[in-house]
């Protein structure tokens, strides 16, 4: 399936991996580069030495096209030159699109795109020499940035501007892709989805819970705001419950290379496999998309369900 935005990035498929700190390392980003998608790594939480070493790692495994992503709010601009010379798309989330940001990732190379929640933020992004825009919707897990339903700030964006746009939030199947392409999408990002895949490294426990839950199990809360207050964010409902039931102030710890992290009560740190305690009440980020999380799958298999399901809806 040939869009503008795989012809841009070199992908033969229009499915971009959403970047998930932690969850999403390189493994799973190689496997749905491999399987014709843009694997993405999330940096919020590397340095540059680490974040070179990743992106060897991820290299090593690939030779397909794959991004990076950086969160505004713990921006690294060493780290983006490091992305930007050995990744093929550097996104930034969560903050005004800024011009020396998106100059300094051509500087390196490589394209520059913005995820975006709303259409001034998407016309900001293109002025300041985005090649690409993603637009997210309020359906989506994770962090929120807009308040308009996915289908309708797509609407707006892909009016307004000429570079390719990517739909998210709440897409995880063929129909969804397929209804995506058919608005002027140019590609779609998942996530949640693919916290279940094989090569995920998101906890067991994480994981089980995502395959029991459906939409009406994930709520738009600010919740889990340590580390990162006044930040919406979408989670499965029970997961507030129990953090807000825990007696104690650390939910558990977290093996982090060579260190030992605690992992506060409300923290915005997802577990991950090398996460102990009670990951039941840690945030487990969820979009609305949810209930087609049916099993543990690899993620080469769901990117082909993905694309096999929409091509035929998509002609």
């Amino acid at each position: 399936m040939h869009t503008r935005f795989t012809e841009l990035v070199g992908c033969t498929v229009p499915v971009q991996l959403a970047a998930m700190p932690g969850i999403g390392l390189p493994a799973l980003a190689a496997a749905v580069s491999e399987a014709g998608g843009l694997g993405m790594i999330g940096a919020a939480v590397f340095g540059p030495q680490a974040l070179s070493a990743l992106l060897a790692d991820l290299r090593a495994r690939t030779g397909k096209p794959f991004g990076v992503n950086f969160l505004i709010p713990f921006l690294d601009r060493d780290c983006v030159a490091v992305a930007a010379g050995a990744a093929r798309v550097v996104e930034f989330f969560y903050g005004e699109p800024q011009r020396e940001l998106v100059d300094l990732v051509h500087a390196g190379g490589a394209l520059a795109s913005w995820q975006v929640g709303s259409l001034e933020e998407a016309r900001a992004a293109v002025d300041a020499g985005c090649d690409l825009v993603v637009a997210q919707g309020i359906e989506a897990g994770g962090h929120v940035r807009g308040r308009l339903a996915r289908r309708t700030l797509l609407a707006e964006v892909v009016r307004a501007i000429q570079v390719p746009v990517l739909a998210a939030g709440g897409i995880a199947s063929g129909r969804d892709v397929a209804a995506m392409l058919a608005a002027g999408a140019a590609g779609v990002r998942v996530g949640t989805r693919f916290v279940a895949a094989a090569e995920s490294n998101a906890h067991p426990q994480y994981v089980e819970a995502l395959i029991r839950a459906d939409a009406g199990d994930t709520v738009l809360t600010e919740a889990f705001s340590v580390m990162w207050p006044n930040a919406p964010h979408r989670v499965l409902r029970s997961c507030v419950a129990a953090a807000e039931a825990l007696p104690d102030a650390i939910a558990g710890e977290v093996d982090w290379g060579a260190q030992q992290l605690t992992i506060p009560r409300l923290s915005v740190i997802a577990p991950t496999a090398q996460t102990r305690g009670a990951v039941h009440a840690m945030a487990l980020y969820a979009g609305e998309s949810v209930g087609a999380v049916t099993r543990v799958q690899p993620a080469a298999e769901i990117v082909r369900e993905l694309i096999a399901d929409a091509a035929p809806r998509a002609r």
